[in-house]
């Protein structure tokens, strides 16, 4: 089979070069639900072992993906996610999911964050603020702990079982503010409870004050890709508060998941 790039010089680019299958071994790590084993990639891609273990220890020489501490599993290294970071952070279709952040900030009055998850971190793609004089700075490209933001709780939450506890046993819990859950047992309860309540909240866990909540953007399969959010100083909206908007945001996390390719 023969690729066509037509984008450049028109040369045809041969189906097995070694860009191409590492590409392919690339997607099958990063579409996964967790860290794959070296039989499942094989499988995943259709390649020989020996084939897909070379270009591993390429990828993992060029920090692109690793290996998890004390087990066989590849998932996306540091490079990788940061690329990707990049990559959606200039996306041409950035107009169309900012266009619906600017309506729901219209519509409650609060700021308004799109994240995705980024290594152990959320990552902000886009974010617009009210018009309050009270606010906090947390621009596209600022990063936030997984476990101490209402955004990342809900990537976890989302997390195989496995991968999920792994996370809590190997990531330090920093106590960010008096808030902060550092209990892995209680973290994981309350992750149990976002996953089936569907939504996920911030009670002044990562920054004194600020209150957040935040619901799932999703693919037509299912698979969560982001996290749309809204939060604000305590003094102006308790947790309890923000759970009113629920409605406006799942119906804007609708409309974010049908305007921006992922």
């Amino acid at each position: 089979m023969i690729l066509e790039d037509t984008e450049t010089s028109g040369e045809a680019v041969p189906a097995g070069s070694a860009i191409l299958r590492a590409m392919r071994i690339l997607e099958a790590i990063a579409g996964s639900d967790g860290p794959l084993q070296l039989a499942e990639i094989c499988r995943e891609v259709d390649l020989p072992k020996p084939t897909v273990y070379r270009i591993l220890a390429t990828l993992e020489h060029a920090g692109l993906v690793g290996r998890e501490p004390g087990s066989k599993r590849y998932g996306c290294a540091e490079r990788l996610n940061a690329l990707a970071g990049q990559t959606l952070l200039r996306s041409p279709n950035r107009a169309a999911r900012r266009a619906v952040l600017e309506e729901l900030v219209e519509q409650v009055g609060e700021t308004c964050n799109l994240t995705i998850p980024n290594n152990n971190a959320v990552l902000y793609l886009d974010r617009v603020e009210t018009s309050w004089p009270l606010r906090i700075s947390l621009g596209p490209g600022s990063r936030v702990p997984l476990y101490a933001s209402a955004s990342g709780k809900l990537f976890l939450s989302a997390m195989p079982k496995r991968s999920r506890e792994r996370f809590l046993r190997v990531t330090p819990l920093i106590p960010h503010t008096a808030n902060t859950l550092v209990d892995p047992v209680m973290l994981s309860r309350e992750l149990d409870t976002i996953r089936s309540d569907g939504y996920s909240t911030d009670n002044e866990e990562y920054l004194t004050g600020i209150c957040c909540l935040a619901v799932p953007v999703r693919e037509a399969d299912g698979r969560l890709v982001a996290a749309l959010a809204v939060h604000a100083p305590a003094s102006r909206m308790r947790v309890d508060q923000a759970k009113e908007f629920l409605p406006l945001l799942r119906q804007a996390a609708d409309a974010v998941a049908q305007t921006v390719d992922w």
